[in-house]
């Protein structure tokens, strides 16, 4: 009998079997009822055997292999479903591959008690592999994407809802340094908080940001005229009054106006700052330039080069592997940053790159200028 048929003819074993096996190998990080492993395990089970009394090209046993097998079969779509109720009855990504594991030893030691032998044997098998592979796969795909959104949602609303205190401390902070009635000792209080309140707020708009473009929105623009050398002096004032040690020296040149959105350049300019502080030491320049169709912004510091390793990945999300030890923790930011600027630019449909030596580090921004119609067609 072929390994199909078996599964068809000895599907209430199969099932009982592999329940007692999933349950105790699952039963460390949850309580799996026996309704739902049995439901469950009859339906992916009658599947494969299905699925595997299909026609099968070598090519689509190839493609199929490498998960590259098109549309999505009746296997997956039970596997995505049971990925869905998994995550609906709080089991772990560890419980779901733990059932997919029992399942393959349950019916592969049956199958092995009826001696099966010869060629036919070893290609069922492999079918059989593939079948629970695809399953496997396609569940625990689900499983990661489920959460990721429901993890990615959680860190919006948060974030969005951090904004309401945060204000209200920024806003009395604002009034403290107001009141003539203060102690020196108090002002420099009111000042601090002022700070730390800032870049609080810089934190959580990157975490916005981050949580929007997670969720598939595009990072909204709304284009104005500007003049990007006077964007750089206020921001370079901000960044200074958040880190008073820092040492920033502005160098502008060129017609430095055009079309862009005023608040996320100035976004984009002041990450790539607060960066060069928190990484880099010594000095830091401020360079805008600009001519023809374009305006460069540069920002160059001094400090431990980049690793070559680490540039592919530096301006993903949550990467902070060029940061040296003594920079590392809370002051060192979420990884969130440079991932933020590139969203930017490339909202603005321009280029930011990385060039670290032993020299210095330098962030180089070309932004194109926007004409009127292009920023009412953006806006």
């Amino acid at each position: 009998m072929n390994l199909a048929d078996f599964i068809e003819a000895n599907l209430e074993v199969l099932v009982e079997d592999w329940t007692e096996y999933a349950t105790r190998v699952s039963a460390k990080n949850s309580e799996l009822t026996v309704a739902e492993l049995r439901n469950w395990a009859s339906e992916l089970l009658t599947r494969i055997a299905a699925d595997m009394k299909a026609a099968q090209s070598a090519v689509q046993q190839k493609a199929k292999s490498r998960g590259e097998s098109g549309a999505q079969s009746s296997v997956s779509t039970a596997a995505s479903r049971h990925a869905d109720d998994r995550l609906a009855q709080g089991f772990r990504l560890n419980d779901v591959i733990a059932e997919f594991r029992a399942l393959r030893a349950s019916v592969l030691r049956r199958w092995e008690q009826t001696a099966p032998a010869g060629a036919d044997a070893f290609q069922e098998m492999i079918r059989f592999n593939e079948a629970v592979d695809q399953a496997l796969t396609e569940s625990v795909r689900q499983y990661t994407q489920r959460t990721d959104r429901i993890r990615d949602l959680f860190a919006g609303v948060l974030a969005h809802d951090l904004r309401s205190p945060l204000g209200a401390i920024a806003n009395s902070a604002e009034v403290l340094l107001h009141d003539d009635s203060l102690s020196a000792l108090s002002v420099r209080a009111a000042a601090n908080v002022q700070r730390g309140a800032g870049r609080m707020k810089r934190l959580i708009d990157d975490l916005l940001d981050f949580t929007r473009t997670r969720l598939g929105d595009t990072l909204p623009i709304q284009v104005v005229s500007l003049d990007i050398g006077r964007l750089c002096s206020n921001t370079a004032d901000e960044v200074r009054a958040s880190y008073p040690q820092a040492q920033i020296e502005l160098r502008l040149e060129g017609d430095l106006g055009g079309w862009w959105d005023g608040d996320r350049i100035g976004q984009l300019i002041a990450n790539l700052l607060v960066n060069a502080v928190q990484h880099g030491s010594g000095a830091i320049e401020l360079h805008a330039s600009g001519s023809g169709d374009a305006v460069s912004v540069a920002v160059s510091n001094d400090g431990n080069p980049i690793p070559h390793e680490a540039l592919p990945t530096l301006f993903d999300p949550l990467t902070r592997t060029y940061s040296p030890p003594e920079r590392r923790g809370a002051a060192a930011g979420i990884g969130l940053g440079l991932y933020i600027c590139k969203r930017i630019v490339e909202a603005h449909h321009g280029e930011i790159r990385a060039d670290s030596t032993a020299r210095g580090t330098t962030f180089s921004v070309t932004l194109p200028r926007s004409n009127r119609a292009t920023a009412n067609a953006r806006t």
